[in-house]
């Protein structure tokens, strides 16, 4: 009896140390076709059996990572990855061997927001068809983040990496894929484009719950949501099970389109927004670009919730190293998904190839309301991004200005020496102006980029 004892102690031994019982292995976000953030410190982690030994080789450094998994069975360990360039292979060994081939060395963006974000190409789209046709490109690559909601944060999500074909670019987000297109045509280095979207959620269940219900604000302003068949509108979910898996991944920025849902409650968007950011720059352990879309005009909102909504993502540019283009000269008041995607994304990428890699020829912005002085009966409104306005049309409409009795009433309006002169025969006395303020409102007013102005306004 003792004698069978050790033979099947001796033969479990084998069986372990030849691998059939390990379990060695990393989250889907590290896989064949991956782009990772160029000369970075990047975290990988993953699962085993406590006490196995974590050995790590990359095809671009002659050096060997090595770790242990701790008791839980998690190990984790940093790479350091090299100037933009690629193919490489990641080793990893422990009981078993894992290979990790093809991968690019880049800039990697996060997208995320609700279903303009996640609408795809193959969904229809402006000049999708031959957009499609021509979309083969294997420096640019894909992941899509299946949705999913938890409870508490969550270590891993459902997707895999692609490369950029005229079969994979259909199924994801247009927006994501003419940005990164343009990107990667600018900068000539792999961009990696990783999806977290999820249509008609509203911004507070890709927030941390804790920062929803510690917050009073925040916590009442979630209470005026209304729900919905097709998407949670609960704090953190998304976030939990979307986001949170992601972390601390080294990213170079992310962009955000989303808005919509948050009608019911416009009036906290923007502290929403920048709660929002902080979180996620505190996960990701880095202070990347925050891009996002202001919401475009539509008649079919409650009176002045798109508007307000607009307005409060204006607001939202107080957040440190944050840029918003505008939509409302491409967009289509009758529906809520517009399908101008193409020049959507390809302002996103203006931006950031302007203020993340510094190169001033592309367009920033659309003039922005930076302040505003009374004289007289009139009103001098003047801009950030001013250079060269001009009014798309025959004259300058959607100015209004108001007293302090608070009405508002419709204004003339003219441009001089790249301000706004604003006066209204109904104001005698103005206190008040504001710009396109209902939410169908498509602005007239732009800069020498072609770019429109943003609604505003200084109540």
């Amino acid at each position: 009896m003792k004698l069978i004892a050790t033979v099947c102690l001796l033969a479990c031994s084998v069986l372990f140390n030849n691998g059939l019982l390990a379990n060695l292995s990393v989250p889907a976000i590290w896989g064949d076709h991956m782009v990772l953030q160029q000369n970075a410190e990047v975290k990988i982690h993953g699962w085993g059996h406590p006490t196995e030994k974590v050995i790590i080789t990359t095809s671009w450094s002659v050096d060997t990572v090595r770790t242990e998994v701790d008791n839980h069975a998690n190990w984790s360990t940093v790479l350091h990855t090299p100037e933009a360039g690629g193919p490489h292979t990641i080793k990893i060994e422990g009981y078993n061997t894992l290979q990790i081939e093809d991968v690019l060395v880049g800039e990697l963006w996060l997208l995320s927001g609700q279903s303009n974000m996640e609408w795809t190409t193959g969904a229809g789209i402006i000049g999708g068809d031959e957009a499609i046709e021509k979309a083969r490109n294997n420096e640019i690559r894909f992941f899509e983040v299946t949705n999913r909601t938890a409870d508490y944060p969550t270590y891993d999500v459902n997707g895999h990496w692609e490369v950029c074909t005229p079969e994979t670019m259909p199924n994801f987000s247009a927006i994501g894929y003419f940005f990164g297109e343009k990107l990667q045509d600018n900068l000539k280095i792999p961009v990696g484009l990783i999806s977290s979207s999820w249509g008609g959620t509203p911004i507070e269940t890709w927030i941390p719950s804790d920062s929803i219900f510690n917050n009073e604000e925040l916590f009442e302003a979630s209470k005026l949501l209304k729900e919905y068949p097709w998407a949670p509108i609960d704090p953190g979910v998304c976030y939990n099970a979307m986001i949170a898996p992601l972390m601390p991944l080294a990213i170079a920025g992310v962009l955000w389109y989303q808005g919509e849902a948050n009608t019911d409650n416009p009036g906290s968007y923007t502290n929403m927004l920048s709660v929002m950011v902080e979180s996620w720059r505190k996960g990701f352990q880095c202070d990347f670009t925050f891009c996002f879309a202001q919401i475009a005009p539509l008649a079919g909102y409650e009176p002045e919730a798109g508007v307000k909504v607009r307005d409060a993502q204006r607001r939202a540019l107080s957040i440190p190293n944050s840029g918003m283009i505008v939509l409302s000269d491409i967009g289509d008041t009758t529906d809520i998904h517009p399908k101008n995607k193409i020049p959507a994304g390809q302002r996103f990428a203006d931006l950031v190839l302007n203020k993340t890699y510094g190169m001033k020829e592309f367009p920033a912005s659309g003039p922005l309301f930076s302040d505003y002085r009374v004289d007289g009966k009139k009103v001098i409104v003047s801009f950030d991004y001013n250079n060269g306005l001009y009014i798309n049309g025959k004259e300058l409409t959607l100015f209004e200005l108001a007293g302090v009795d608070g009405v508002w009433y419709p204004a003339k309006a003219a441009i001089k020496k790249n301000q706004v002169i604003v006066s209204s025969s109904e104001v005698k006395e103005p206190v008040d102006v504001r710009y396109a303020w209902s939410n169908p409102a498509t602005p007239k007013l732009f800069n020498s980029w072609g770019l429109p102005t943003s609604c505003f306004t200084s109540k």
